[in-house]
Order: C-alpha cells, then sequence, then structure tokens
C-alpha cells in the first residue's frame, strides 16, 4: 500500500488517490423534492461525515440551525440558498412547527432540502418531529447521523462514555424540557440508581437543581462532574466539580455554553487521557 492508502498497480493510479477516490465514489442521488436531515457533528468540521459533506455540494436550499459551526457552512457552494432556524436554548428561535412545515414548504417546491443540525438529528435535535412532518405530507427524507456530542465531544475531553472497569452502560438526557425546566417526566430515583455514568445536553442552567434531584435519591455527593465546553473546538473547556460543589453555590453562569455535563469516574480519567490540547488544537478541522 502507498501512503495514499491505494495499491500500486497502474489501474489504481489511474483513479487517483486520496479524496479524490470520492468522485466516483457512488453516493445516493439526492433528490429534487426531498429533505435531508443531517446531523453536522459536534463542532469541528473534519468531524462532518462523507454523506454530510455530499449533500453540502448538492442541496438547493440549507436550513440550519445555531449550534452549526460556521466552519462548516463554508463548505457550501456560492448561490445555494441559505435558511437560519435558530434553535439555541433560551434563544429567540423560530417555533419547531413552523420548522417542520418550512420544510414541507420547500420540498413541495421541488427543492432539495438539507436539513442541517448541529451533533446528531436524532439525539435531541427534533428531527423525529420533523421526520413525521414530512412522512405525513408524503415528502421522501434521508437521515444522516451525526457524531454526538454527547460522545465525541466527550472523547475530545479525553472522557471514555463507557469504559469497562467503570461502566457497562450510560444514560442520557436533557437538562431541560419544552418549558425550560428540569424534565418532569425524568424518574430521578432511577436514573441515579441505574446507571454510573450519566451524559447532559443543555444541562447547565438547571445543574443545580438536577444535581439535588441526583442527591436526593441516593448519588454522592463526591460524585465527579465534568463541564465540557464548546467540545471539539480550538476553544474547548472542561470544568471539574463534584455534585455537592455543585450544590455548595459553584458559580454555573460562568461556564461556557453550549456544554455536555458527565457525571461519573469516568471523568477521572481525563488526567491520563487529555489528548486534544495545545499545537493539536490549532489545526480548525478538528
Amino acid at each position: 500500500m502507498s501512503k495514499a492508502g491505494a495499491s500500486n498497480n497502474a489501474e489504481d493510479g489511474k483513479r487517483g488517490f486520496g479524496f479524490s477516490q470520492l468522485d466516483d465514489a457512488g453516493f445516493p442521488e439526492f433528490a429534487p423534492g426531498t429533505v435531508w436531515l443531517v446531523g453536522a457533528g459536534p463542532g469541528a468540521p473534519g468531524l462532518l461525515t462523507l454523506l454530510g459533506y455530499h449533500a453540502l455540494q448538492n442541496a438547493d436550499v440549507v436550513v440550519y440551525d445555531a449550534l452549526v459551526n460556521a466552519e462548516i457552512l463554508k463548505f457550501v457552494p456560492s448561490g445555494t440558498e441559505m435558511e437560519y432556524a435558530g434553535k439555541r436554548g433560551g434563544r429567540p428561535s423560530a417555533r419547531q412547527r413552523d420548522i417542520s412545515l418550512r420544510l414541507v414548504e420547500l420540498a413541495q417546491s421541488g427543492k432539495r432540502v438539507l436539513r442541517l443540525k448541529g451533533g446528531d438529528p436524532m439525539i435531541f435535535g427534533r428531527g423525529g418531529e420533523e421526520c413525521q412532518q414530512l412522512a405525513k405530507a408524503g415528502i421522501a427524507f434521508r437521515i444522516v447521523p451525526g457524531i454526538s456530542a454527547g460522545v465525541g465531544g466527550l472523547a475530545y475531553a479525553g472522557i471514555p462514555a463507557t469504559h469497562r472497569e467503570v461502566n457497562h452502560s450510560v444514560i442520557f438526557l436533557t437538562g431541560h424540557d419544552s418549558t425550560g425546566g428540569v424534565p418532569a417526566s425524568v424518574d430521578w430515583q432511577a436514573v441515579a440508581n441505574a446507571c454510573p455514568v450519566v451524559v447532559m445536553y443543555m444541562a447547565v442552567k438547571n445543574l443545580k437543581l438536577i444535581a439535588g434531584e441526583l442527591l436526593s435519591a441516593g448519588r454522592n455527593k463526591t460524585d465527579p462532574v465534568a463541564v465540557v465546553s464548546k467540545a471539539t473546538l480550538p476553544e474547548q473547556s472542561v470544568v471539574d466539580l463534584t455534585l455537592g460543589a455543585i450544590m455548595d453555590g459553584y458559580d454555573l453562569d460562568a461556564l461556557p455554553t453550549p456544554a455536555v455535563v458527565v457525571i461519573g469516574k469516568v471523568t477521572e480519567m481525563r488526567g491520563h487521557l487529555d489528548w486534544y490540547a495545545d499545537a493539536l488544537r490549532e489545526n480548525p478541522i478538528g
């Protein structure tokens, strides 16, 4: 194998190597009048999938969320329509129903519609709701999964979501519901006892209330907590806390967002696994 990963025969040489091999890779057609829901990943442009990049190159209109890195939007060809949909906690955003109906409207006009979301569209990204509206309207759609911040973002912080010496399961939950409050449907007693590792999205605002729920349900004040902010980006930061420190008045307002919160002893592995530092952060691709 050559350094480009291709064999040395003449036929392979004609096809080229590296990214040029993708020119004839046979990507699926992005047909007019359809919608692709694409996960842009946790932030770093290099974590966008090949199918996601293909969709960006072929869309007629891109409907994107606030959490999509602006560097990823630079991959969109000149002349493509761009529509901002917001969806950032605590900030003005279009109503979800209006966004879903807009996707239907654009597709019915014959456009190739790319719905671009941060992370993965089906993990706390309302992708399911949008797909339901599309299906109801008879609009064909494709889901292109993205790397979720609750997995990829932790990896960039040197925190494994699972480790066989610590946990054989992990719980993912959201830190707020549609009202902005702590989700009333979460059984905190079950969460506290079911799994040693809990990963929370959009939880900083309600973190003290959540910590109180977990402590009341039996978790220990010394349980370690890591808050990973702006994961996978050069400005990524991690704050190490405990459930007790949160309850004792740590200034949560000082934490940068967006952030992923992790509770459990996997956070303590950062001391050995914190690889994304120094010169590695100089590459904006990730």
